[in-house]
């Protein structure tokens, strides 16, 4: 697959149907910079929120002209008092009227994600300033699980020097999985790779192979694999495996003959957020990769987390898959 595979299927999947996608960072210099690209380029609709006079402080810093984007300052939105309403409904009385219009006023999170909810935007990105857990903490109490789907993970797609393209889970959210909820990732991810463009070879992965080594971690790796099996009978999958036997052929043979999917595994569940953050890291730094993400899986809406270090390309790409995740929701 070519270097921007995943970024030209989802350019094709969203292309006329003019989706909207909250930028909730507006006075951010990356996030304006991505919004007004953005609508200039026409292929998805950005609604920026924030202080209209900060926004162009902003703007006027980086020499950028805001023209006719949409600027939605929460405070004054028109649709403010109905999305308390459908907060405070959403929420199912855990959340006051009271509590619901400081939240919306002053979390800008919070109401970008009551856009979404409302219909009036199709998916949100932020991160850009804000923590994971301030961008995805309003999706889960709003937006919620899609029905079968227990539990929210992220997903990096890494993108090679070479054009490879892999994808790496979980890497953003949960902190440690059990046997089942390591299976509910590779069957989300698998669905994930193929709205990416991709073909789903799934590696479950562990320090051992085949039993190899003898531990209650790489036993939990293995059951993994069954229960996949179980939720998605037709999922290309195998586990426990390491990561040599399941990227390279030659060390596939010897580790994991017969295996369909050792030597071409290109979706890796890891198996716990700190293997998984560790090992992107590495090869992004060390091997060339370009992370794009993490882009969250498992929600009725698309809500995408960007990191803190994000570049204006990145805010800008997380938008278009964000689109095309609305298309295929």
């Amino acid at each position: 697959m070519p270097t921007q595979g995943i970024l030209e299927n989802a350019r094709k999947n969203i292309e006329g149907k003019n989706l909207k996608i909250v930028l909730p960072e507006g006075s951010d210099a990356r996030v304006l910079a991505a919004a007004l690209k953005h609508k200039e380029e026409g292929l998805l609709t950005p609604i920026v929120l924030g202080d209209q006079g900060e926004i162009q402080k902003t703007a006027n810093k980086e020499g950028l002209k805001l023209g006719d984007l949409q600027i939605i300052n929460p405070q004054y939105s028109e649709h403010f008092d109905e999305l308390v309403e459908k907060f405070v409904e959403a929420r199912r009385g855990k959340t006051s009227k009271e509590e619901a219009e400081f939240l919306l006023k002053t979390n800008v999170n919070y109401f970008g994600v009551m856009l979404v909810k409302a219909g009036y935007a199709d998916g949100m990105v932020s991160g850009a300033v804000h923590t994971t857990g301030d961008t995805i903490r309003p999706a889960l109490q709003i937006i919620r699980t899609k029905p079968g789907v227990n539990r929210v993970s992220g997903v990096m797609v890494m993108i090679g020097p070479d054009g490879n393209q892999l994808v790496f889970a979980d890497t953003a959210v949960n902190i440690t999985l059990e046997s089942d909820e390591l299976a509910e990732v590779a069957v989300e991810t698998a669905k994930s790779a193929e709205s990416f463009g991709m073909d789903p070879y799934v590696a479950l992965l562990s320090f051992s192979t085949h039993g190899s080594a003898h531990h209650d971690l790489a036993t939990k790796v293995a059951k993994a694999k069954t229960r996949a099996l179980e939720l998605d009978p037709d999922l290309r999958v195998e586990g426990e495996i390491q990561f040599d036997a399941a990227i390279d052929p030659i060390t596939a043979a010897q580790k994991a003959p017969g295996s369909e999917v050792a030597g071409k595994a290109n979706v890796f569940i890891f198996p716990d957020l700190q293997a998984g953050n560790i090992g992107y890291k590495i090869a992004q730094r060390l091997g060339g990769y370009k992370a794009l993400g993490p882009i969250l899986q498992g929600l009725n809406a698309p809500v995408n987390d960007l990191s803190r270090g994000c570049t204006t390309e990145d805010v800008y790409e997380i938008a278009i898959i964000t689109a095309s995740q609305a298309v295929n929701k």
